[in-house]
């Protein structure tokens, strides 16, 4: 198996070495600016360098290809892939809407093996959350809540806010926190207690000059009565940059929580195990890839196919709706 990079921004590092670590070399990679493409490509030994991806496509030479571009090139470039044949991992989100995300999913149909790369569910900490509610440590879930908080968006002298610096197009986005973080944890909280319907949601805009909420209060409805909970604010002082996150999920015997890097049962604190969310940032990245691989090796289906992937993106355009704010 070979593969081809479309995206050679901030993220790419972190693809680049989950495909070392996968064994799969990349072939061939590819950015609209050709100085970011080449600069990760004398990083990672990567001969072929494009600013096309009609030409890189045209070339060939790999079977599946790692679409880590802006959003609005995910769906054409997509497209591009299942017309000459080549398997799609596809940076979350899917696409800007459902409508374009559904078309997409009908257009490519079982051309090719197509996955979204949503890699939260696979980062250790959540992963630790997933594996003791498997292995039945709190019962049946019965309520679930998630919060995220950082200060990324907060203000600094004499330089713009940490997350506009490490992210620009944040600059452009109407919508912000929910469509390009909080998309996560609503996959984790459908991973974790089933499938989800948004019943009221609240956006706000703390930060100064950004189009696109940052704060945000989501309440939801799952099986069985289960009610679930996100809550979000990415300009909230005192908090780092990078947002960390807060999981409690209420069981029928128990109630595990993660606290940011600890995991441990109520009653059972002195057990908690501790994560090293920095040192072990790009286990998601790995674990992902990973999936992705066997999958197209061995036909298994993909955890985050497309079309489960669809159901995230619909729960996360419904906050959206609820809110108020048009789509």
């Amino acid at each position: 198996m070979r593969a081809a990079l479309i995206g050679a921004g901030m993220i790419s590092l972190y693809h680049l070495r989950a495909w070392q670590a996968a064994g799969v070399p990349v072939a061939a990679i590819c950015d609209l600016d050709r100085a970011k493409a080449q600069a990760r490509a004398d990083e990672f030994g990567i001969d072929r360098v494009y600013d096309s991806p009609e030409a890189m496509f045209a070339e060939g030479g790999f079977e599946v290809v790692d679409i880590a571009a802006s959003v609005g090139g995910h769906a054409p470039l997509t497209r591009l892939a299942a017309d000459h044949g080549v398997h799609v991992l596809l940076q979350k989100p899917m696409t800007e809407t459902v409508a374009e995300a559904e078309a997409l999913v009908a257009d490519v149909g079982d051309r090719i093996r197509f996955m979204v790369h949503e890699n939260y569910r696979f980062r250790p900490h959540y992963m630790t959350v997933r594996r003791w509610i498997d292995e039945g440590r709190i019962g049946r879930p019965r309520h679930a809540a998630i919060a995220v908080r950082g200060s990324g968006l907060c203000p600094r002298e004499s330089t713009v806010p940490f997350l506009i610096e490490r992210q620009p197009y944040l600059t452009g986005f109407r919508r912000n926190l929910v469509f390009e973080t909080m998309i996560h944890h609503l996959d984790v909280l459908r991973l974790l207690v089933g499938p989800l319907t948004v019943v009221a949601a609240r956006l706000n805009r703390l930060a100064d000059g950004l189009p696109g909420e940052d704060t945000a209060s989501i309440l939801m409805d799952g099986p069985d009565g289960l009610i679930a909970t996100a809550d979000g604010c990415i300009c909230a002082p005192g908090y780092p940059p990078l947002h960390g996150d807060r999981l409690e999920v209420v069981g029928t015997k128990g109630t595990v929580v993660m606290d940011f890097n600890r995991v441990f049962l109520v009653g059972e604190e002195e057990a908690a195990e501790e994560v090293d969310l920095i040192g072990r940032y790009q286990e998601g990245f790995d674990h992902a890839i990973a999936a992705f691989v066997d999958g197209v090796r061995t036909g298994a289906p993909f955890e985050t196919d497309r079309l489960d992937n669809l159901e995230t993106l619909k729960l996360m355009e419904s906050v959206y709706t609820a809110a108020g704010v048009t789509v």
